[in-house]
């Protein structure tokens, strides 16, 4: 895995460097601390999808070159087999895996998340550009958003303005699988 975050990080800081953007630039538009940003690069720290969503954004290109480095070549269709996809994000507790990075041109981003239990109160917030859909497939989910708290269980679905900080959290000690649709 960790070989898996230095190439993705190699990818993007190549892609910056023939962009001719400085790492203070890209950071500040990001915005995450320069630092943060320059770990990403270097591969000490796994990029959360959302900045890689917003990385891919910025430099028009498909997400799914920044996590193969092969550029996607599927326009008509594209299968992932069960158990198969790209995972795009793992930490403590927290696993992104793509499945549809194959497909070129895509309008969204579909993904795959596992959160594990843990005894955090509340979850470190995200953000990005756009609208994000969850589909719970397993489990039971706290959802936070803008000030609100919401359970989510297995077969709920939630759609929401993903501008806005939020965080997710498994809940009564059990891993929560969803479906997420990045707009």
């Amino acid at each position: 895995m960790k070989e898996i975050i230095k190439d993705i990080g190699s990818r993007v800081k190549e892609l910056r460097e023939l962009s001719d953007v400085s790492t203070e630039e890209i950071a500040k538009e990001l915005n995450i601390s320069e630092n943060d940003y320059i770990s990403y690069e270097n591969g000490e720290k796994d990029i959360p999808v959302s900045i890689l969503y917003e990385i891919a954004n910025k430099f028009k290109v498909d997400m799914g070159l920044l996590i193969s480095g092969e550029e996607t070549r599927m326009h008509i269709f594209h299968v992932t087999r069960a158990g198969k996809g790209r995972i795009t994000e793992k930490r403590e507790g927290y696993k992104c895996k793509s499945v549809s990075d194959r497909f070129i041109h895509k309008k969204a981003e579909t993904l795959l998340v596992t959160v594990e239990p843990n005894e955090i109160d509340v979850p470190t917030t995200n953000t990005h550009p756009g609208q994000e859909f969850n589909y719970i497939l397993e489990g039971s989910l706290k959802l936070y958003i803008h000030n609100h708290e919401i359970i989510l269980n297995e077969g709920d679905s939630i759609f929401f303005d993903s501008t806005y900080e939020h965080a997710m959290k498994a809940l009564n000690n059990q891993k929560s699988r969803f479906l997420a649709i990045i707009i």
